[in-house]
């Protein structure tokens, strides 16, 4: 039968029509690659899932071919669910291992997992959480097969040495540590520890502090043989590869791995039903208190974890969620955060609010139940559930922007048992009803399930317990400091030569606004990030918080509309904007589908031209302000840093930055009247720069810009000022002592007087690169890997953009470890300022740069920002570009002069925030 003639059947014959459409619908789809040794599962939208036949190890393939690479992950259905009684933590622990190396490949040799993949600009990590454990690696397209040998080799190669593990083990206590340092941390962990009895979700994934130091080497042996098997594992790649080659480099290297030779453990244990509510109190020295409430939900697969996520929207995103208008709005509060996640099994959905001063726990937990009661009986709205549906839909297209998000929102969904988690979100979330969500909010949060904890501070002149709540919710544990690899992916972008950005970019005045767009391979997303100068340098000198308080109040509502009226409307887009006041700028980001671009452009230009100054929430707002200011108070890496910023420049430096007491005193005498005065002198696009990055209609942006920016005056431009010199330092490093914490902050730095844009500024950050840029650099492979003294220690280059910057070396380290931690780190330092790098170090870092050209992880929102960066600085946009060639062109004697001439011993400050006295000696605790 033709297809002309099946066509006419299914005219004349509706009814069989719809019968040849079902067997249709319920047939396999065709396999997309016919390669011998596999099975073909199946297709859903643009994923194919395949299974290795002599193993049963799954393959995930979906193509992307916006950047020339690829992202090879590998996910082990293991995670600190798995363990029992003494070895908490063993399956973090063992994820450290993983990289230390095989008979094949390992340090010894030279040829270890991270100088292979680093060594081609390739972008290494790997994270343990509750039910999985996962290792990718981001690389040019052409070393995939390179990749997929060394990942495969550990699968049952790995060496686990006593002396490694030794090393490690502190290495993941000195983690334990920097954690323990959060209130909401330790809160979060007690309140998990409380709501579970039976089940494993009793213990956080980094485990505890004895487990962590006492777990044998035959344990951790015993652990990889039980889990690391290819039918246990999961292997994902995502981007510019060729499906049918990829699947043989699989079957090549993992293919002769057997099976494992006995069943893996499956979890049996069942959490018993809670009978009532549970509760329980953290003291720690400290100045805000924090409350805790969490309820039993469902396993990540259930139907109901849909509503959850809906649900969370409604209570906490945005200034209209119904707890962030009761908590927030009234001043009871100066953060609500929420971090519900589905889980294998039944997890928590908890809420944390940080207390305003002067209010009280009894206070916002009364005020929190309040607002659980009135949706019990009232129920959750139509007008909400929509404005949630489109936050979270809109939230998870955002999160899917380049191939590194896509896997990690994969690897979840693979933990959670199905993949398909992810293809199919959207349309699962679109399917949610109002009586669905209303039923599992009454289902579910009643007080019988729920587990409720307060953080309270024991006052202390000296100091308190550090951190803040803000963005602080519970993630997995990584073998290195994601926060690094960020700033990796940031200087990897700036030196995408593959891709030629520059000559992409469309730059142009409008409305003498700088605009820059890029359009790239992403569909319907834009991000865009911009910025005016006023930021903190501006303030008055009379007052230093002037600046922050009236970036603060622009989202506060405007002459037009209440605040409530313009978060409405970005939630029913689907819509953020967010302001940020640095030391130079005032920032903000915007993330929106391509289709509602002009509607939001409208609310940023409202909401930067017309801000309302309301008195109430001026006192509200300051309210927030005096509470993150308390916390920074508390805070040892903050405290350390500060103190570098305060004292390295004078006032009139555009770096300075006034000491955080004064911060505090000067919001009291802000007002409204100086926040109008600041804003007509500072606010204007005489100083404004817009980026915009994604699916860009450059027609409909300008049109935009000049229909809702035109006529705006004012701004001002970056003033002349005198470069810093770098002033003799101390003899004994400065100490800010501060009791209860687990670990101390150590900072190093001089003033450079050097800005980006200066001859000698590539040479310098190329050297410090080769001293701590990275994992494999000086500072990690020896002071961390080798030498286990710390979970970090890097040096980098900041505060150059729009002004002459510092060095900076940072670390960590456990009090007791402290004297060993900071010979360590001065003997590779000095080596580094006294010898400088060696010929093969430069020509590595070469190869390294011009392999991590390639990398690019097509992210709109590191890409907006390296793009306005290069704007910011007034360097050519050619030079994201050149960045591989300029650092190829570098001579050893560049490089080492660069650091002969601003690195000098006598003038390097070092600062140290902790718990020690001015001897460098542990506090004792009270």
């Amino acid at each position: 039968m033709n297809n002309n003639s099946l066509s006419n059947m299914k005219k004349k014959n509706p009814i069989l029509a719809m019968v040849l459409l079902l067997i249709t619908a319920f047939l396999p789809a065709k396999a997309q690659q016919n390669v011998q040794g596999f099975d073909f599962v199946k297709k859903v939208q643009t994923y194919e899932e395949y299974k290795l036949q002599s193993n049963d190890l799954k393959v995930i393939l979906k193509q992307d071919k916006s950047a020339p690479v690829v992202m090879f992950m590998v996910t082990y259905m293991v995670g600190s669910r798995n363990e029992i009684t003494g070895n908490t933590g063993s399956t973090h622990l063992l994820e450290h291992l993983m990289f230390k190396g095989t008979p094949n490949f390992n340090k010894e040799s030279k040829n270890s997992y991270d100088n292979l993949i680093e060594g081609i600009g390739g972008i290494v990590n790997a994270t343990t959480w509750f039910d999985r454990t996962n290792y990718y690696a981001l690389v040019p397209s052409e070393y995939l097969e390179r990749l997929v040998q060394v990942e495969a080799d550990r699968m049952r190669n790995l060496l686990i040495k006593k002396e490694d593990k030794e090393s490690e083990m502190t290495v993941v206590r000195n983690e334990f540590e920097i954690g323990e340092n959060n209130p909401q941390e330790a809160l979060d962990k007690m309140i998990w520890a409380n709501a579970y009895v039976a089940f494993p979700y009793h213990h956080s994934t980094i485990g505890w502090r004895s487990d962590i130091e006492n777990v044998s080497v035959e344990a951790l042996k015993a652990f990889y043989d039980t889990y690391y098997w290819p039918d246990n594992a999961t292997v994902t790649v995502i981007g510019d590869f060729d499906p049918a080659k990829t699947l043989e480099f699989i079957k090549k290297y993992y293919g002769s791995i057997p099976k494992s030779p006995k069943m893996i453990p499956q979890i049996y244990t069942e959490e018993p039903i809670q009978e009532g509510a549970r509760r329980l109190i953290v003291k720690r020295t400290g100045t805000t208190g924090i409350v805790g409430v969490a309820h039993k939900t469902v396993s990540g697969t259930h139907k109901d974890t849909y509503s959850f996520i809906l649900i969370e929207n409604i209570l906490t995103n945005g200034k209209s969620a119904r707890l962030n208008k009761t908590l927030i709005e009234q001043g009871l509060a100066s953060t609500v955060n929420s971090w519900y996640f589905p889980f294998r099994d039944a997890g928590l959905f908890p809420i944390y609010a940080t207390l305003t001063p002067n209010t009280t726990h009894e206070k916002v937990e009364k005020t929190i139940l309040e607002v659980y009661e009135e949706i019990k009986k009232n129920g959750f709205t139509e007008e909400e559930l929509k404005r949630a549906k489109a936050q979270a839909k809109a939230d998870f297209a955002y999160s899917m922007d380049g191939a590194f998000n896509i896997a990690s929102n994969l690897n979840e969904s693979i933990a959670r048992g199905d993949w398909t988690f992810t293809p199919t979100y959207a349309e699962k979330i679109g399917q949610v009803t109002l009586q669905e969500i209303n039923e599992v909010f009454k289902k579910y949060f009643v007080e019988d399930q729920s587990t409720t904890g307060w953080f309270i501070p024991l006052e202390s002149k000296e100091g308190g317990v550090t951190g803040s709540i803000d963005d602080q919710e519970p993630k997995p544990h990584y073998y290195k400091d994601p926060k690094t690899q960020e700033a990796q992916i940031q200087l990897l972008l700036n030196g995408n030569q593959t891709q030629g950005i520059a000559d992409k970019i469309k730059d142009r005045k409008v409305e003498n606004i700088r605009v820059l767009s890029l359009k790239t391979e992403v569909n319907d997303i834009v991000t865009i990030r911009g910025s005016l100068l006023a930021g903190d340098f501006f303030s008055p000198q009379e007052n230093s918080m002037v600046a922050r308080l009236t970036g603060a109040m622009l989202d506060q509502g405007t002459t037009a509309r209440d605040k409530f009226a313009i978060a409405d409307q970005l939630a029913n887009l689907g819509a953020s904007i967010t302001f940020t006041t640095g030391n130079n700028t005032l920032t903000y980001t915007i993330k929106c589908l391509k289709e509602n671009l002009d509607a939001v452009l409208q609310v940023l230009a409202e909401e930067l031209r017309k801000p309302a100054f309301k008195e109430d929430d001026f006192v509200v707002v300051k309210k927030k302000i005096l509470t993150q200011l308390r916390q920074q108070m508390e805070n040892t890496d903050i405290r350390a840093s500060r103190w570098l910023t305060t004292n390295l420049f004078n006032r009139a430096h555009p770096n300075y930055t006034a000491p955080l007491e004064q911060l505090m005193q000067d919001l009291e005498k802000v007002t409204i009247a100086d926040l109008k005065a600041f804003h007509a002198k500072y606010y204007g696009n005489n100083s404004m720069y817009l980026v915009a990055v994604g699916d860009i209609d450059d027609a409909i942006l300008e049109k935009s810009l000049k229909t809702h920016f035109a006529g705006w005056g004012a701004g001002t431009t970056f003033p002349k000022y005198t470069k810093t010199e770098a002033a003799t330092s101390n003899e004994k490093p400065i100490v800010i002592s501060m009791p209860d914490k687990t670990n101390v902050s150590v900072r190093m730095a001089i003033a450079t007087g050097l800005q980006m844009n200066d001859p000698d500024y590539l040479a310098l950050e190329t050297a410090t690169s080769i001293l701590g840029g990275k994992f494999t650099a000086r500072l990690m492979s020896i002071v961390r890997d080798q030498e286990g003294l710390t979970y970090g220690i890097y040096s980098s280059l900041a505060g150059s953009i729009l002004a002459d910057g510092w060095w900076v070396l940072n670390a960590n380290f456990s009090p007791s470890l402290l004297d060993k931690g900071l010979t360590s780190t001065r003997r590779e330092l000095n080596r580094w300022i006294n010898e400088g790098i060696t010929q093969a170090e430069l020509d590595a870092e070469k190869i390294y740069a011009a392999g991590s050209a390639k990398v690019d992880l097509a992210n709109t929102n590191s890409l907006a920002n390296v793009i306005l960066m290069t704007a910011q600085r007034n360097a050519p946009l050619k030079s994201i570009d050149d960045s591989p060639q300029q650092i190829n062109a570098l001579t050893l004697e560049q490089v080492n002069n660069a650091i002969k001439k601003y690195i000098q011993p006598k003038k390097i400050w070092t600062v140290l925030a902790g718990s020690i006295d001015e001897n460098l000696a542990p506090l004792q605790k009270k």
